[in-house]
This record gives C-alpha cells, structure tokens and sequence, in this order.
C-alpha cells in the first residue's frame, strides 16, 4: 500500500466539519424532533448524559477523517469533485449498504436509516472535498 503523507490540520478541520454538521442535522431545525420519536427517547433525557456520546462522536469524527484522508490519498484525488465522490462512493459502499442490511434484518423505521446515513452522506461529500483539495 502506497504511504499518504496527512495533512492533520486537514484532518482536524475535516473532524470539526463533522461535529458541526452533526449538531446541526440533529438539531431542532432539522431532524431532532423526529429523530428522537423515532428512537424513543427525549432530548432532554440525552442531553443530561451527552458528554460519553460526544467524546465517543469526537474520536470517531477524528478516525473517520484520518481514514479518509488515507483513502483519498491513495486513490490520488486532488479535486473537490471528486473527493466529494470518493466520499459518496464510500458512503454508499459502507454506510448506506451496512445500515441498510442491519435496518432490514432488525426491522428498523427507513426513516430512521435515512435521518443517520443522510448525516454521514454529508459528512463523508463534504470531508471528501476538503481532503483533496488540503492535503
């Protein structure tokens, strides 16, 4: 496997896009309200304990954006376009296909499937972008 130098501001910056656009989708602008009638619980409730979910979210951001550093990397992708595209092809491959599998076996609500893979579809488009073109 080809060695990727990391740009880890890059990385940092592609983590902190994660967490914003995170706050945001499951926020009450947007999903919050039908998210958590979806997965039964309040927000108050979550609120209460929400520092061991987004240490765990923050790491994950990080280990997400490093990954995709390294993937955008070897596949030697400089543009926007198509780090975007890295991002959706990843998405599709191994969010969309794995939470689909476990939302059909599990028989979960779609429209919570698509509430949590449309965050990461963002995330993964927007991240793709950003990696390629500040590596």
């Amino acid at each position: 496997m080809p060695s990727v130098v990391i740009n880890w501001w890059a990385v940092i910056v592609a983590a902190a896009v994660n967490m914003v656009v995170g706050a945001v989708w499951y926020s009450p602008m947007l999903f919050a309200k039908e998210w958590s009638k979806l997965v039964g619980r309040k927000m108050e409730d979550m609120r209460k304990n929400a520092g061991p979910g987004y240490a765990v979210t923050t790491v994950g951001a990080l280990v997400q954006a490093l990954i995709l550093a390294n993937v955008v990397g070897w596949a030697n992708v400089t543009t926007a376009i198509n780090g975007a595209m890295v991002g959706l092809w990843l998405w599709l491959g191994f969010v969309a296909v794995t939470q689909g599998v476990n939302t059909v076996f599990s028989g979960g609500r779609k429209k919570l499937w698509a509430i949590n893979t449309g965050y990461f579809l963002v995330v993964l488009v927007i991240n793709g972008a950003i990696l390629a073109v500040w590596h």
